[in-house]
């Protein structure tokens, strides 16, 4: 892995890159392979901030790669797309030294063009909803909820996948189905729910609440497999809460992003681009999902690394 804890750039020569996100890079091996490169950079608000988090994207790669496993074993039938932690042989070894750790090959598909939301408690824009209207995504929900309260199961609220710069905007089941098709939409919504339960119950008995996530599909279309892609249950795509901080009724401490939210609203900043995280705002948000990361998966991010 790289010397330097913050890479918030990756360029490798070596393949051809497809994409750039908000976070990660996309480079192809080959016709049914791709390389996955989780870099440092952060967004919020979907603005990505101007530095990065330390060692960000060695934490959502291997806590990903850790969360394949957990659900592999815990969800019967359950693709994904993972492959292998390896950097692929066509990269220079100064290319492998800088994505090591950071990266993953994974089986190249079809991507559903929907966010999978799953909530689990009613929290951040689904509290706020509620609180005018009783619905949450446009579903009526039950009367009484107070802030991050559980919801008596949980819920599929999906939301478009926008273009980078864009807002993703929520949307029903009902649309969702319009745009992937009804064939699909049931299936995803499904999955998604089966993966959040299974995530929540191994997170909350290691000391995390997961408040809510959104997971991405992808369909193999060979075999018509839908198959669990991009990252999975980390502090960048879900709310981690600590389970013995909880109390109904407020917003609650976090091992995820919201740290950084609450900063950016503080001073102003939500939906500003170009801004630079002070110093202590990026390492306080670092240490966060260090946390996570060990909670969950049993170790530290130093022990998991010395082990690649």
């Amino acid at each position: 892995m790289s010397s330097s804890p913050v890479v918030t750039s990756v360029e490798l020569t070596s393949l051809p890159k497809l994409a750039s996100g908000k976070v990660r890079d996309l480079y192809e091996i080959d016709n049914k392979t791709l390389l996955f490169v989780t870099t440092d950079r952060i967004s919020a608000y979907d603005v990505i901030m101007s530095n990065g988090v330390p060692f960000k994207g060695a934490i959502l790669t291997l806590l990903s790669v850790h969360w394949f496993g957990v659900l592999s074993d815990r969800i019967p039938g359950l693709k994904t797309h993972f492959l292998t932690l390896t950097p692929p042989a066509a990269l220079s070894p100064a290319e492998k030294d800088l994505v090591r750790a950071r990266s993953i090959q994974v089986r190249k598909l079809k991507v559903f063009p929907v966010e999978a939301i799953v909530r689990g408690y009613i929290t951040g824009s689904a509290w706020k909803e509620y609180q005018k209207s009783g619905t949450v995504h446009g579903l009526p929900q039950a009367p009484g909820l107070q802030e991050c309260s559980p919801f008596p199961e949980p819920i599929y609220t999906p939301s478009t996948k926008a273009e980078l710069g864009q807002h993703d905007e929520n949307i029903s089941p009902a649309k969702a189905a319009e745009i992937v098709g009804e064939r699909y939409a049931a299936r995803i919504e499904d999955l998604a729910l089966q993966v959040y339960k299974a995530g929540a119950a191994y997170a909350r008995d290691r000391g995390i609440i997961i408040a809510d996530t959104k997971f991405e599909f992808g369909l193999d279309e060979e075999t018509d497999d839908i198959v669990l892609i991009d990252e999975v249950l980390t502090p960048d795509s879900s709310r981690f809460w600590p389970a013995d901080q909880y109390e109904i009724g407020r917003d609650q401490a976090s091992f995820d992003k919201q740290y950084l939210r609450n900063w950016l609203t503080k001073e102003g900043l939500k939906y500003k681009e170009n801004v630079e995280m002070p110093a202590d705002i990026a390492w306080a948000t670092s240490a966060r999902y260090k946390e996570a990361f060990k909670l969950l998966a049993g170790k530290t991010l130093e022990e998991a690394l010395s082990q690649l």
